[in-house]
C-alpha cells in the first residue's frame, strides 16, 4: 500500500525520535493514505518554516506486519474519540502499540473533538458531527521497530503552492 507523509524536507529515513508533540494518536511518524490530505500538511509546514518548500514522502508500506501490535480503530469512532482525547491529555497508553490507524481530526474534526473533550457537547452530539465530514485517515508509527519492519521510502516530490 502507498502512504505518504507531507513535511518541508525529504524523509528518506523515518524515526520516531523527531516527534515531539502528542498528536491524536501520541508521539510517533504520521502517514496517511490520501495524497491530497499530506500535500496540505506540506504546505502547511513549508508556511510556518520559512525559506522551506513543501515535499511530498511516498513510501510503501507492508502488508505484513508479523510480530508488531496494531491498533485499527476502523470505524469505531466512539473508541477513537476517547482515544484522541486521552492522547491530548499526555496519556502515555499508546505507547503499547507499534501502530496506531484511524481517522485523523482535521481543522473541522478538531473544533468537535475540543468541544467533546472540554464538556461543551456530549459524545453523541460529537459523534453526530464528525460523521458530517469526509473521511481523512492517519497511520500512526510508534516504534522504530515498526518503521523498519513495515514502511519503505519511495520517492519525494516538491508540492507546487
Amino acid at each position: 500500500m502507498i502512504v505518504y507523509h507531507g513535511s518541508n524536507m525529504i524523509v528518506d529515513h523515518p524515526d520516531v525520535s523527531h516527534s515531539f508533540r502528542d498528536l491524536d494518536f501520541g508521539r510517533g511518524f504520521y502517514v496517511t493514505t490520501i495524497m491530497e490530505q499530506a500535500e496540505r500538511w506540506a504546505k502547511r509546514k513549508a508556511l510556518f518554516a520559512r525559506n522551506s518548500i513543501p515535499i511530498l514522502n511516498e513510501y510503501e508500506m507492508s502488508s505484513v506486519l508479523d510480530g508488531l501490535h496494531v491498533r485499527n480503530f476502523g470505524d469505531d469512532l466512539d473508541s477513537w474519540i476517547d482515544f484522541v482525547c486521552q492522547c491530548r491529555d499526555g496519556n502515555q497508553d499508546y505507547r503499547q502499540y507499534d501502530i496506531i490507524i484511524g481517522k485523523v481530526a482535521n481543522d473541522k474534526v478538531f473544533r468537535v473533538v475540543d468541544l467533546y473533550h472540554s464538556g461543551i457537547w456530549d459524545k453523541e452530539r460529537a459523534l453526530k458531527e464528525i460523521r458530517v465530514y469526509p473521511g481523512y485517515d492517519q497511520i500512526a508509527f510508534i516504534t522504530q521497530k515498526a518503521i523498519d519492519q513495515a514502511l519503505m521510502f519511495s520517492k519525494a516530490s516538491e508540492v507546487v503552492l
